[in-house]
């Protein structure tokens, strides 16, 4: 379940992420792809680019929980940046 609180209204709603288990610390590469709500094939490319942080456990690889957000706030940074440089980042 994700809560997500709306800037407009302050209020909380909830969404269901289709899986009932809690939040992990460590994310399989399909559950990453679900939240960020990207295919699986660009988030295994994000990984091999560095872009987005991954560990493997034993043959296993898993993406920290915190590294999505910490991807998404550079993509924002990124964005921000070339807004004021000039720039389109669209």
């Amino acid at each position: 379940m994700l809560e997500v609180t709306t800037m407009a209204t302050g209020t909380a709603a909830t969404e269901d992420t289709g899986d009932d288990q809690p939040d992990g610390l460590l994310l399989t590469v399909e559950e990453a792809a679900r939240r960020l709500r990207l295919g699986r094939t660009l988030v295994y490319r994000l990984i091999s680019s560095g872009q987005l942080e991954s560990v493997t456990v034993g043959r296993l690889r898993r993406i920290p929980a915190e590294g999505l957000a910490e991807y998404v706030a550079t993509l924002r940074r990124t964005r921000s940046s070339g807004a004021t440089n000039g720039t389109s980042a669209a």
